[in-house]
Protein backbone atom coordinates (compact mmCIF):
# COMPACT_ATOMS: atom_id res chain seq x y z
CA UNK A 1 0.00 0.00 0.00
CA UNK A 2 1.34 3.42 -0.93
CA UNK A 3 2.54 5.72 1.80
CA UNK A 4 0.25 8.76 2.17
CA UNK A 5 1.92 11.90 0.95
CA UNK A 6 1.78 15.30 2.53
CA UNK A 7 -0.13 18.19 1.01
CA UNK A 8 0.14 21.84 1.92
CA UNK A 9 -2.99 23.97 1.90
CA UNK A 10 -2.99 27.72 2.43
CA UNK A 11 -6.29 28.84 3.93
CA UNK A 12 -6.86 32.59 3.59
CA UNK A 13 -9.72 33.19 6.01
CA UNK A 14 -10.44 35.82 8.65
CA UNK A 15 -13.34 34.04 10.40
CA UNK A 16 -12.04 31.79 13.23
CA UNK A 17 -15.21 29.68 13.05
CA UNK A 18 -14.68 28.92 9.37
CA UNK A 19 -11.02 28.10 10.06
CA UNK A 20 -12.17 25.52 12.64
CA UNK A 21 -14.78 24.09 10.26
CA UNK A 22 -12.13 23.74 7.56
CA UNK A 23 -9.83 21.92 9.99
CA UNK A 24 -12.71 19.57 10.88
CA UNK A 25 -13.40 18.88 7.21
CA UNK A 26 -9.75 18.03 6.56
CA UNK A 27 -9.40 15.69 9.54
CA UNK A 28 -10.92 12.82 7.57
CA UNK A 29 -8.40 13.34 4.78
CA UNK A 30 -6.75 10.29 3.26
CA UNK A 31 -3.52 12.28 3.05
CA UNK A 32 -1.39 14.12 5.54
CA UNK A 33 -2.56 17.73 5.38
CA UNK A 34 -0.46 20.66 6.51
CA UNK A 35 -2.91 23.52 6.87
CA UNK A 36 -1.37 26.99 6.90
CA UNK A 37 -3.76 29.78 7.88
CA UNK A 38 -3.50 33.52 7.32
CA UNK A 39 -6.22 36.04 8.12
CA UNK A 40 -6.11 38.41 5.15
CA UNK A 41 -4.84 38.94 1.63
CA UNK A 42 -1.78 40.95 2.65
CA UNK A 43 -0.58 38.12 4.87
CA UNK A 44 -1.36 35.62 2.11
CA UNK A 45 0.91 37.44 -0.33
CA UNK A 46 3.70 37.67 2.26
CA UNK A 47 3.32 33.93 2.91
CA UNK A 48 3.39 33.09 -0.81
CA UNK A 49 6.46 35.28 -1.39
CA UNK A 50 8.21 34.04 1.78
CA UNK A 51 8.44 37.58 3.14
CA UNK A 52 8.64 38.36 6.87
CA UNK A 53 7.20 36.94 9.03
CA UNK A 54 7.01 33.86 6.73
CA UNK A 55 10.57 33.26 5.44
CA UNK A 56 10.19 29.49 6.00
CA UNK A 57 6.78 29.22 4.29
CA UNK A 58 6.24 26.34 1.91
CA UNK A 59 4.67 26.68 -1.51
CA UNK A 60 1.10 25.46 -1.05
CA UNK A 61 -0.39 22.80 -3.30
CA UNK A 62 -3.68 24.70 -3.25
CA UNK A 63 -5.10 27.93 -1.84
CA UNK A 64 -8.54 28.14 -0.24
CA UNK A 65 -9.48 31.82 -0.48
CA UNK A 66 -12.29 33.75 1.18
CA UNK A 67 -13.46 36.90 -0.63
CA UNK A 68 -14.59 39.11 2.25
CA UNK A 69 -11.50 39.96 4.29
CA UNK A 70 -9.93 43.03 5.85
CA UNK A 71 -6.90 44.86 4.44
CA UNK A 72 -6.82 43.16 1.03
CA UNK A 73 -9.93 41.46 -0.32
CA UNK A 74 -10.01 38.00 -1.80
CA UNK A 75 -10.58 39.48 -5.26
CA UNK A 76 -7.48 41.67 -4.95
CA UNK A 77 -5.50 38.71 -3.61
CA UNK A 78 -6.68 36.43 -6.42
CA UNK A 79 -5.76 39.06 -9.00
CA UNK A 80 -2.29 39.44 -7.51
CA UNK A 81 -1.68 35.67 -7.35
CA UNK A 82 -2.76 35.06 -10.93
CA UNK A 83 -0.73 38.04 -12.22
CA UNK A 84 2.48 36.67 -10.68
CA UNK A 85 4.22 34.16 -13.02
CA UNK A 86 5.80 32.37 -10.05
CA UNK A 87 2.44 31.88 -8.28
CA UNK A 88 -0.21 31.63 -10.99
CA UNK A 89 0.05 27.84 -11.35
CA UNK A 90 -1.13 27.30 -7.76
CA UNK A 91 -4.81 26.32 -7.90
CA UNK A 92 -7.06 28.79 -6.10
CA UNK A 93 -10.41 27.61 -4.78
CA UNK A 94 -12.63 30.51 -3.76
CA UNK A 95 -14.58 29.39 -0.68
CA UNK A 96 -16.88 32.20 0.36
CA UNK A 97 -20.33 33.11 1.65
CA UNK A 98 -21.12 35.18 -1.44
CA UNK A 99 -23.45 33.62 -3.96
CA UNK A 100 -23.59 36.81 -6.05
CA UNK A 101 -23.29 36.09 -9.77
CA UNK A 102 -21.04 39.16 -10.14
CA UNK A 103 -18.54 37.68 -7.65
CA UNK A 104 -18.59 34.32 -9.43
CA UNK A 105 -17.93 35.98 -12.80
CA UNK A 106 -15.17 38.25 -11.41
CA UNK A 107 -13.39 35.32 -9.76
CA UNK A 108 -13.36 33.20 -12.90
CA UNK A 109 -12.31 36.23 -14.97
CA UNK A 110 -9.36 36.68 -12.59
CA UNK A 111 -8.32 33.04 -12.93
CA UNK A 112 -9.97 31.22 -10.03
CA UNK A 113 -9.86 27.47 -10.54
CA UNK A 114 -13.08 26.87 -8.65
CA UNK A 115 -15.80 28.87 -6.85
CA UNK A 116 -17.72 27.36 -3.94
CA UNK A 117 -20.35 29.08 -1.80
CA UNK A 118 -19.87 28.07 1.84
CA UNK A 119 -22.71 25.92 3.12
CA UNK A 120 -24.41 27.16 6.28
CA UNK A 121 -24.62 23.95 8.31
CA UNK A 122 -21.63 22.43 10.09
CA UNK A 123 -22.16 19.03 8.46
CA UNK A 124 -22.44 20.46 4.95
CA UNK A 125 -19.43 22.74 5.40
CA UNK A 126 -17.15 19.95 6.64
CA UNK A 127 -18.44 17.65 3.86
CA UNK A 128 -17.63 20.29 1.21
CA UNK A 129 -14.10 20.77 2.56
CA UNK A 130 -13.54 17.01 2.51
CA UNK A 131 -14.84 16.89 -1.08
CA UNK A 132 -12.43 19.69 -2.09
CA UNK A 133 -9.54 17.67 -0.68
CA UNK A 134 -10.78 14.48 -2.39
CA UNK A 135 -11.23 16.16 -5.78
CA UNK A 136 -8.02 18.20 -5.91
CA UNK A 137 -5.69 15.55 -4.50
CA UNK A 138 -7.21 12.27 -5.69
CA UNK A 139 -8.86 13.02 -9.02
CA UNK A 140 -7.05 16.05 -10.45
CA UNK A 141 -3.53 15.70 -11.87
CA UNK A 142 -1.45 18.40 -10.16
CA UNK A 143 1.93 19.75 -11.29
CA UNK A 144 4.98 18.64 -9.34
CA UNK A 145 5.71 20.82 -6.37
CA UNK A 146 8.16 23.63 -7.08
CA UNK A 147 10.63 24.40 -4.33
Amino acid sequence: MAEPYSIDILLVEDDPGDVELTKEGLQAAKMLVNLHVVGDGEKAMKFLRKEAPYPEAVRPDIILLDLNMPRKSGLETLQEIKADPSLRSIPVVVLTTSEAESDVVKCYDLGANCYIAKPISFEDFTRVVAMIEEFWFTIVKMPSKKK
